[in-house]
């Protein structure tokens, strides 16, 4: 299980279009080779983990992604997993979360994100319902400690069955058997609501929380000081376009200014 026990600061992967996307891909192994560059640049700046997720396949399944992106997830999160050494974990967007409990077992990750873990959420895809009781009881199956990391109020959706962050973090973490709780902005790269945030880590102190989107060099000193970690990539790419390579720099000066926190 994971553990974390300072701050945990997580660098993102963002895959291009996969085998199974409705996009054009590029072939498997240049899509390979890409996120095997970012993986070594946030390894060399001094991530604690990585977590890969097939961003490129936009507009997403709701809830069950294509085997050829499953297995090109498992090819690429194995070999990072291999040649950085590091933590890993998947997010199998939009909200496969048993693909990504199966990924995550196979290659020996650490973790798996969750969007929508339990409750209902209107999202781009439509209706999304949580499967928490698939999830752990898939995960019992496998005998696996991988952990799950789930969004408490995720963005890209608006909450229908619990719209009180407060008990929406409660019944994550304690109905849904969450591990560890996200809290994230309205959409990809935008910070999350310090109100929000103060909301989650006072109604379940007890379960490590993470800051999954607009994490910054600039905030992420006042983050570490209300969650115990992040998720960061937008703005540690290049120019701040979460589709760019990650940005040696960007990266290098995001963890120099958490670390000094």
């Amino acid at each position: 299980m994971l553990d974390i026990t300072k701050p945990y600061l997580i660098g993102m992967i963002h895959l291009p279009p996969l085998p199974g996307s409705p996009r054009t891909h590029p072939p498997l192994s240049e899509s390979l080779d890409r996120a095997l560059i970012d993986a070594k640049v946030l390894a060399a700046a001094g991530f604690d983990a990585l977590m890969i997720e097939n961003f490129g396949d936009a507009p997403f399944a709701a809830t069950q992604i294509d085997p050829a992106t499953i297995a090109s997830m498992a090819v690429v999160a194995s070999t990072i997993r291999r040649e950085t050494n590091l933590p890993i974990g998947v997010n199998a967007l939009r909200n496969d979360a048993i693909s990504a409990m199966g990924i995550a077992a196979a290659v020996d990750a650490a973790f798996i994100r969750v969007n929508v873990l339990i409750g209902v959420s209107a999202t781009d895809q439509g209706f999304i319902e949580g499967a928490a009781a698939v999830l752990h009881r898939y995960r019992k199956q496998l005998a696996s400690d991988v952990a799950i990391l789930a969004d408490v109020h995720v963005k890209h959706a608006q909450p229908i069955s619990q719209p009180d962050i407060a008990l929406a973090a409660e019944e994550t973490a304690y109905r849904g058997g969450a591990d560890a709780l996200i809290a994230s902005g309205t959409t990809t790269g935008r910070a999350a609501d310090p109100e929000s945030i103060a909301k989650i880590k006072s109604a379940v102190p007890d379960r490590p929380l993470l800051i999954g989107s607009g994490a910054d060099a600039t905030s992420i000193r006042d983050i570490l000081q209300v969650a115990e970690g992040a998720i960061v990539g937008t703005s540690i790419k290049r120019d701040g376009k979460t589709t760019a390579p990650v940005d040696p720099d960007r990266a290098k000066a995001f963890i120099t200014a958490a670390r000094s926190a």
